[in-house]
């Protein structure tokens, strides 16, 4: 298919922070539309609290409530089950059908994780999740509080074996500000495997047009081409 393939949205209605109805769900969709999109990973946040839904099939199950709704409105968006891991000690205790992956295929996942140091937990974390053979991606690194203080902190993640999803929100972001600059770094070393919208609302949509097309100014077609329409698919297989 053609069109860019967004790896990072929190559109399902009414289950995180991210879009509270099914209006408000249909009004973003049609926004990634406008903006070239024509598939998006659907990933909330898999948080404690929301022990409600953090199963893979609970998941897969808002998804497919979502899709019909698109399909019924007659919005030309594929949408694909996932989810946004909050990095936690025990993770040590899941099981690998807990562990909510891109496209339910046990093959990628994605966390995070808002730190100023690296906890003694990160490491394990990672190697367990590696040990059920996923490949990691750290969602936004240029937001996290560590890297504005120790961007070679990247280096040590890239040894471990992680790879690393770049926000379009932070491109957008004035120029001055750390995650902008960041991210304009990473992406010019090549850090990035895929770029994310990390659309909420409709409210906070503009920020992101705005970090698409500094990501335009800043990359050639192919690094685009790679990052937002070749990687993605990658995680449906």
């Amino acid at each position: 298919m053609n069109g860019l393939f967004d790896t990072h949205c929190h559109i399902l209605p009414g289950i995180d922070d991210g879009c509270e109805t099914f209006a408000a769900s249909l009004e973003c969709a049609r926004a990634l539309v406008r903006a070239g999109y024509t598939r998006a990973f659907c990933t909330p946040h898999i948080w404690p609290n929301l022990a409600h839904f953090n199963r893979p099939d609970q998941v897969a199950s808002y998804v497919d409530q979502l899709q019909r709704r698109l399909d019924d409105a007659s919005v030309p968006l594929e949408l694909f089950p996932g989810g946004e891991l909050s990095m936690r000690p025990d993770w040590l205790e899941m099981t690998r059908p807990q562990i909510v992956t891109y496209n339910l295929k046990g093959r990628f996942c994605l966390f995070d994780i808002w730190i100023d140091e690296i906890p003694s937990c990160f490491e394990p974390c990672v190697r367990f999740l590696q040990n059920h053979g996923l490949t990691v991606i750290l969602a936004h690194p240029e937001r996290m509080r560590v890297t504005h203080l120790h961007p070679e902190v990247m280096d040590w993640f890239a040894e471990i074996g992680l790879l690393f999803q770049g926000n379009l929100q932070c491109f957008g972001d004035p120029d001055t500000a750390m995650t902008r600059q960041l991210a304009e770094r990473f992406l010019r070393e090549g850090r990035y495997f895929m770029l994310g919208s990390d659309t909420h609302n409709l409210r906070s949509f503009e920020i992101r047009l705005r970090g698409l097309a500094r990501v335009r100014e800043l990359a050639d077609e192919a690094t685009i081409r790679r990052l937002m329409m070749e990687n993605p698919p990658k995680l449906v297989e």
